[in-house]
């Protein structure tokens, strides 16, 4: 399986609490919310199609813990996220979390890195992360992940966690799609080639 990563960023590039002001108020967060201005029908449509070719998902402790609450209670069978959420195969990186409610979880600990690179040699599609920004960057360190889907609202709120921090692991991407929505959504597909190339310019 590859390792897609699906990301919802502002454009000063924090992940953080995009679907609700109490969604993820951690480390005092309170700009929550952002990115729900902005969704419309071609960004379900876009998310729906990512998530249809998810053979199973992988999360880290936080982002697994608010799914599980939430995801379980959406039974509406109109839902275009709800039955591929519930039914397939779940992972969640945590060195903590006890036992996991939400069917069918495996909890994955120790070396993540090296469970992770299991899991993407087993037959399928994708193995699809969402949210989960800490989780990301160091898979992102360890070189596993293959693609990055990257959702950036039109909205600057100036602090929260970003997916790539100051001091983060250096990457190079290639863009193989880009789109916009009318809610004003940039739509970012990137491909992992490896370390990132440097040139000098000679005008």
């Amino acid at each position: 399986m590859r390792l897609v990563l699906m990301e919802f960023l502002t454009l000063d590039g924090v992940s953080q609490g995009p679907g609700a002001p109490d969604e993820d108020t951690s480390d005092g967060f309170t700009r929550g919310g952002w990115l729900v201005p902005h969704m419309d029908e071609t960004f379900i449509e876009v998310v729906a199609g990512w998530v249809d070719h998810a053979d199973a998902f992988l999360f880290g402790r936080r982002t697994y813990e608010n799914f599980a609450r939430d995801w379980p209670q959406i039974t509406d069978s109109d839902n275009p996220f709800a039955a591929k959420m519930n039914g397939l195969p779940k992972f969640v990186a945590s060195q903590t979390l006890a036992s996991a409610t939400w069917a069918p979880t495996t909890i994955l600990a120790g070396d993540i890195a090296a469970r992770v690179a299991e899991l993407k040699r087993r037959p399928g599609w994708e193995l699809q992360i969402h949210g989960s920004a800490r989780l990301a960057q160091s898979l992102l360190a360890a070189g596993l992940i293959d693609e990055f889907r990257l959702v950036i609202a039109p909205v600057v709120v100036g602090s929260g966690r970003r997916l790539f921090p100051d001091g983060g692991a250096p990457a190079g991407l290639r863009l193989i799609r880009n789109d916009t929505t009318s809610g004003g959504l940039a739509v970012h597909v990137y491909q992992y080639t490896g370390a990132p190339e440097y040139g000098t310019y000679a005008p």
